[in-house]
């Protein structure tokens, strides 16, 4: 069984508390917070699921998680794991099916952005790599204010295989891309089954990633003839 750790942040402890309370162990509670309405809250939901409340310093709580931008609240739980790839073939069978994926993003705010897009867009399920790739850490709990609890995220073993198989399901498959034959994504038929594919922070979509492609987008951007997701 994986080590417990210590996940922050007011939004992604809320989450974890409502996706998976069985997973949490111990909450850490600022001394001073607790008559704050949203801890108050979320002391409430961790005391239902029997959890156990601890006050803590604030500097005891920034030791604990790592990080200052705890908003008062770190909670020991066990991390959140990867949706086997197999959820796939039941996630593709819907007519509406909608996937992200991500080709090798490895900076956990740029997934946690990512992740919190996501779920602002109604996506169904994100896809990504097991190598060359974030790991579901605290900070990328804390970044996507909870949205990593919300949705599944895929690991799997060989992207290009990947690809290949939601095609053949009938997944219509976008990449973005800042390339002249790219067009701008509101010019993009983006119903029925999709899947949009972000790149790597510096150099997007590797090639056999962007040989499964149907189609290439690019989102324009205030003051650019071009832009595209893999900026955030």
């Amino acid at each position: 069984m994986a080590k417990p750790i210590y996940f922050y942040g007011i939004h992604a402890i809320e989450a974890l508390l409502t996706y998976r309370p069985l997973d949490a162990l111990s909450l850490f509670v600022q001394q001073g917070r607790e008559s704050d309405s949203h801890v108050q809250a979320i002391i409430t939901e961790a005391k239902d699921n029997g959890i156990s409340i601890q006050p803590t310093q604030k500097d005891k709580l920034t030791q604990l998680c790592g990080s200052p931008q705890h908003q008062g609240l770190v909670l020991h739980a066990r991390p959140l794991s990867f949706a086997n790839e197999g959820l796939l073939d039941e996630l593709v069978a819907r007519d509406d099916c909608l996937l992200l994926v991500l080709d090798q993003i490895t900076d956990a705010h740029n997934f946690g952005a990512c992740l919190r897009t996501a779920v602002a867009m109604g996506v169904n399920a994100v896809i990504c790599p097991k190598h060359h790739a974030a790991s579901l850490t605290p900070t990328v709990a804390k970044v996507s204010v909870g949205a990593a609890e919300m949705m599944p995220i895929i690991s799997v073993t060989n992207l290009a295989r990947t690809l290949a198989q939601i095609k053949q399901a009938g997944v219509f498959v976008f990449g973005t891309a800042l390339s002249d034959d790219a067009k701008p994504i509101h010019a993009a038929d983006l119903t029925g089954k999709t899947a949009l594919i972000m790149g790597s922070e510096g150099e997007g979509m590797r090639r056999l990633t962007t040989e499964s492609c149907d189609e290439l987008v690019y989102i324009p951007m205030s003051g650019n003839e071009h832009g595209n997701l893999q900026s955030l």
